[in-house]
């Protein structure tokens, strides 16, 4: 099955079907990319807002995706509100300069990205898939790679330093393995790939 992926992100749509090669399940790109106003204050309302939409427009199966980092010390300020963290205005790098000065003084600095993958396959089959990082809030910005808050988030459970501490291309290996966005899909293939081949 094809699903087209609700979002004007070629980087995006390429990293997720890279994910799903070797599965009966195919991402591509879609055909225009249409404005889709977020409206919702959490990550599955948003991810479904744009799966629909997508759907209702192009009429074929679509997949879309919301992300964030929650950061325990500052439960109201990231989430769904990561990307626009401090402003539209900010660099990737200055909202980390920024995240980093408002946490200079927490001694808690437990945090987790978080990654929610709708799938519309018709009006009423509608699927969620959820995956999580977590990991810490370092205490200052360690190199100049990744992507996001990757220079200053440390994952628990795997011996790597931040994610951008890495060389680029190390990078992309671990999160094609490791990110929540790849554990997000693991369990959307693991699902949907028994669901699609049922008799």
């Amino acid at each position: 099955m094809e699903f087209i992926f609700a979002s004007g992100n070629a980087h995006k749509a390429a990293e997720l079907a890279e994910l799903f090669k070797g599965s009966n399940l195919s991402i591509v790109a879609a055909p225009e990319a249409i404005a889709v106003e977020e409206t919702a204050d959490f990550l599955y309302g948003n991810a479904e807002i744009k799966a629909r939409a997508y759907y209702d427009k192009f009429k074929r199966p679509t997949v879309a995706d919301d992300s964030g980092l929650f950061v325990e010390a500052l439960p109201a300020e990231l989430g769904v509100l990561t990307a626009r963290f401090g402003g539209d205005s900010l660099t990737a790098l200055q909202r980390c300069e920024l995240l980093l000065k408002r946490m200079e003084n927490e001694s808690e600095r437990s945090a987790f990205f978080m990654c929610v993958l709708c799938f519309v396959l018709s009006p009423t089959e509608i699927y969620f898939f959820e995956g999580r990082l977590n990991g810490q809030i370092g205490k200052e910005i360690v190199g100049d790679t990744g992507f996001g808050y990757d220079p200053i988030f440390y994952p628990n459970d795997l011996k790597h330093g931040p994610l951008g501490a890495q060389s680029l291309a190390q990078d992309e290996v671990f999160k094609m393995a490791h990110s929540h966005r790849a554990r997000a899909v693991a369990r959307a293939r693991s699902f949907l790939t028994s669901y699609i081949a049922r008799p």
